[in-house]
């Protein structure tokens, strides 16, 4: 490639043909025949179970298909493409997050998922209407809404990008069609056909992601090429055991904050909560949680490595610097482009891999979103029971309305930075709170007091506020370079082709970046929002519990003796039991001694 200019080069890359627009659209074809199936030819539901076969599958899902669904829900292509970048970028600290997803499945299978499912609700914020009262169910259901809808466009960003970089073609008019199929068999078929174009999906993202990383792996040399030149950079290093919460990565913020970021996205989210409620029995909810952990750390390490394969590849030719990527987010598909652009098919099952993970997350929000909007703001509020038809309607066109608005936020998300620290810090600011009021709501302290309302809105409107305010603030502080995080190194002198480093300030550069400025960096100072990204949703549901603590004692708390032991944990269930055993006991003794007495 010597002589030529890296537009040459991205253009000579771009070799999406024939077959692989055929396997694409095969894969969109598959998910459109599954919804057409569920919605038109399968048995129709028994009359009056319309609404349970729709959103949670009558409850009687099978474990492999609902695991499967998680994982590929969870793992959106914001995963896919992110993980590798963040791995290109700074190296392997990230992934030790495992220790917090390992964490999280305890926790979940021992507080969280026994609660949700012996009520057997169909919208996880019932349980704050039963807990507290209706004003509390529609304050969450309003904060899912708001997190929802600033998760999806970069769900649906993502992909498209991916497409982008492999096929030229622009981010905004590849992003409505594929919408619209997402929401047309989610529409027409409900959580089932969600399902089971989930299971197709999942195959098609770990089928993807083997491909690459074994022809790669291959092209690079081998393993022991990769993990030598990871090594040598400093990529592939040990926990950083420092505590500093200002770190973006460290031990620390990846188990401890990592673990109630996790738990968020899975103890409380309508998203994932809905399919674990689609199961028959707590049992089978549980083995659906540990499947579903296994696999996504399965793909998670897929991901990991594949970034140390990108670096393995372009070790001395960055392609950020020289532009050969528009986006730090196009990396992957980069690689993919330039290991399998020869074998036609292949790119096309990569595409195909990416947008099965934005799809199966698109479906799964706006089914979600049906169930909240239709049982916690439809329902509460009717003067009269839905008829069925009603039911359908309200659901179905939920589907449709909020899927529109996402792809014209998707213009809002192009603007912004890294799909992956920018998708977990805005999913923070309304799931933080959520997870504070939850927790509050069956786990914390309920044995010793049980928060009331006040306690709990308050704390809920604070926790908000304040994971508003850190979080814009983060960002501005990005944007201004005011907050930059140290890069692993990369180099260009191995460049086979022409560019111009950087910034326009550098045009008469080739194959050279500018120089660096010899200059001691100031430390600034501290500021709450230069905390790690990871911290946040902890800060925000430590703050909405300690807020509504305090105001639940200025206002007088319920008594949880005279509350459903079934809102509460099994531990605090089995604390407040003995409670009223022992209070009983202790009427009959007093009881038993009046008696006496008056004899």
């Amino acid at each position: 490639m010597a002589g030529l200019g890296v537009d040459d080069v991205k253009v000579s890359l771009q070799k999406f043909g024939l077959y692989d627009y055929v396997v694409f659209v095969l894969m969109l074809l598959s998910c459109v025949m599954i919804g057409i199936y569920f919605g038109f030819m399968k048995k129709k539901a028994k009359k009056g179970e319309a609404e349970a076969d729709y959103l949670v599958g009558n409850r009687q899902m099978k474990i492999i298909p609902v695991s499967l669904s998680l994982i590929a829900s969870f793992i959106s292509g914001i995963t896919l493409l992110g993980t590798p970048t963040e791995i290109y970028l700074y190296g392997v600290q990230y992934m030790y997050i495992i220790g917090g997803v390992i964490s999280m499945g305890f926790i979940m299978m021992y507080f969280y998922l026994p609660v949700f499912h012996n009520l057997k609700l169909t919208s996880t914020y019932q349980y704050l209407q039963t807990r507290f009262d209706k004003r509390m169910r529609l304050f969450g259901s309003i904060l899912f809404t708001l997190a929802t809808m600033a998760w999806l466009p970069i769900v649906i960003y993502v992909p498209a990008l991916a497409f982008n970089q492999v096929t030229g073609i622009n981010v905004h008019l590849i992003t409505p069609i594929v919408c619209v199929i997402c929401i047309f068999y989610t529409c027409v078929g409900g959580l089932k056909a969600v399902v089971w174009t989930d299971v197709v999906q999942t195959v098609l993202m770990f089928g993807a992601m083997l491909l690459i990383i074994v022809k790669g792996t291959y092209d690079v040399g081998g393993l022991a090429v990769v993990m030598e030149r990871a090594k040598s950079s400093g990529r592939i290093e040990g926990p950083d055991l420092r505590f500093d919460i200002t770190t973006r990565h460290n031990i620390y913020s990846c188990v401890i904050g990592g673990v109630v970021y996790w738990l968020k996205s899975n103890a409380v989210s309508q998203n994932m909560i809905q399919r674990y409620l689609s199961l028959p029995s707590l049992a089978a909810a549980k083995k659906a949680l540990w499947t579903f952990i296994f696999g996504t750390l399965v793909l998670l390490f897929l991901c990991c490595y594949s970034g140390l394969l990108i670096y393995a590849k372009y070790y001395e030719c960055d392609p950020l610097t020289t532009k050969l990527a528009k986006a730090k987010d196009q990396l992957l598909p980069l690689l993919v482009m330039d290991t399998l652009g020869d074998f036609p098919g292949l790119p096309g099952l990569f595409v195909a891999g990416v947008f099965s993970a934005a799809l199966s997350s698109l479906s799964t929000g706006l089914n979600s979103m049906s169930a909240v909007v239709l049982e916690d703001f439809f329902k509460p509020f009717s003067n009269r029971p839905l008829t069925e038809k009603q039911t359908s309607i309200i659901m179905r066109a939920v589907v449709a309305v909020f899927g529109t608005i996402c792809v014209v936020l998707v213009l809002v998300v192009e603007k912004l930075g890294s799909v992956l620290q920018l998708s977990m810090s805005l999913g923070s600011v309304s799931n933080g709170p959520l997870l504070g009021i939850f927790t509050l709501g069956y786990t914390v302290f309920a044995s010793v007091t049980c928060f009331s309302f006040q306690g709990a809105i308050v704390g809920g409107a604070v926790g908000l506020a304040v994971m508003i305010w850190i979080c814009l603030k983060a960002q501005l502080a990005i944007a201004s370079g005011e907050m930059a995080f140290e890069l692993k190194p990369v180099d260009t002198q191995g460049c086979s082709y022409h560019f111009i480093a950087s910034e326009p300030m550098s045009m008469l550069a080739i194959n050279t970046t500018a120089p660096s400025i010899d200059s001691t960096p100031i430390e600034p100072e501290f500021a709450i929002y230069h905390i790690s990204y990871l911290w946040y949703t902890m800060i925000g549901a430590l703050v909405t519990i300690i807020v509504a603590v305090i105001v639940s004692f200025i206002v007088g708390a319920n008594n949880p003796d005279d509350m459903n032991p079934n809102l509460f944990s099994p531990f605090i269930q089995r604390i407040l039991i003995r409670r009223r055993i022992a209070a009983r006991t202790d009427l009959q003794l007093v009881t038993g001694g009046i008696k006496e007495f008056t004899q």
